[in-house]
């Protein structure tokens, strides 16, 4: 080798070699679209043209439905970290490690009290990212505080589920999350303050068999899987093929199991309209973006 393969090419590389920003595109999984990650973010999260709703997390979701994109943080309670010292292929302590690493959450619910449309309302959102929104005590406890803030602020409760179902690295204290929630729900219609579900990609498995299913009014977005078993093991089971969509929003609103199926750009406004008609409130003319955290009065 000489001296122009060995030094000038390199520095020729070296000179018109460009940055590219990682994530700048965005494939859409229906249609294969490439779409700008920007673009996409901007229509919140909704991939243009093929209308594909992709998932948010827990703090997206909040910023999306409280106006101003603003709210107080409801504190959530620590619990046992490993309370049966599991291990599979990894230990699971080590895997929380790795899932707060990946999202920055200590857990998969993140709960918010603020103004949604100029009403007092508190929103738990469920993080499908850490751990596959998995049921366990944290989770547990986070739907408890916030069925707790909602009776203390006497505010309708809202809750964005996204799951794989219950955590099985918790086992029995992951079960006794369900009776736990339900609980939490029963004290919120004893009150008669509305719960509100938004079933969300994917909602499944203990998480539907409890607190995803007991709203006053069931919301899904559309194509959402929402079921107890996934299809596939339904099919293993039965034999037999399933129906085209089976399992997907629009067939659960045809068949009864949804109230109804609502694109994101329209699921502030519709949760919003909602709460006041269950709380008898008078609908306001405008959204209120700069009533932030501050403005924030609990309702009469």
């Amino acid at each position: 080798m000489n001296w122009v393969s060995e030094v000038v090419r390199p520095r020729i590389k070296t000179l018109f070699k460009r940055e590219t920003p990682e994530n700048l595109w965005v494939k859409c999984p229906d249609t294969g679209q490439m779409v700008f990650q920007k673009d996409v973010e901007a229509n919140l999260w909704v991939i243009p043209g093929s209308d594909h709703h992709l998932r948010m997390n827990a703090t997206q979701r909040l910023k999306m439905m409280f106006d101003g994109g603003t709210w107080l943080d409801v504190p959530l309670p620590d619990v046992a970290t490993d309370p049966l010292k599991f291990r599979d292929e990894k230990r699971y302590a080590d895997r929380l490690k790795d899932a707060r690493a990946k999202t920055g959450a200590r857990d998969a619910f993140k709960v918010g009290f603020g103004r949604v449309v100029g009403t007092p309302m508190t929103v738990a959102a469920q993080d499908f990212a850490f751990m596959g929104g998995s049921l366990g005590m944290a989770a547990g406890e986070a739907i408890l505080r916030g069925a707790e803030t909602a009776l203390d602020k006497r505010t309708p409760f809202v809750l964005f589920a996204a799951s794989g179902g219950a955590r099985m690295q918790e086992g029995i204290f992951s079960l006794m999350q369900m009776p736990r929630t339900t609980v939490a729900v029963r004290r919120l219609k004893e009150a008669r303050l509305p719960y509100i579900v938004v079933l969300t990609n994917p909602t499944t498995g203990g998480v539907t068999a409890s607190y995803a299913m007991l709203g006053d009014i069931h919301i899904a977005e559309p194509g959402a899987l929402i079921g107890f078993a996934g299809p596939r093991v339904i099919e293993q089971t039965i034999r037999e093929k399933l129906p085209p969509g089976f399992q997907r929003a629009e067939y659960l609103k045809a068949h009864g199991m949804v109230d109804m199926v609502v694109h994101r750009r329209e699921l502030k406004e519709t949760v919003a309209r909602l709460c006041r008609i269950l709380t008898k409130q008078k609908a306001v003319e405008t959204a209120q973006p700069e009533a932030g955290p501050d403005a924030i009065r609990p309702a009469a």
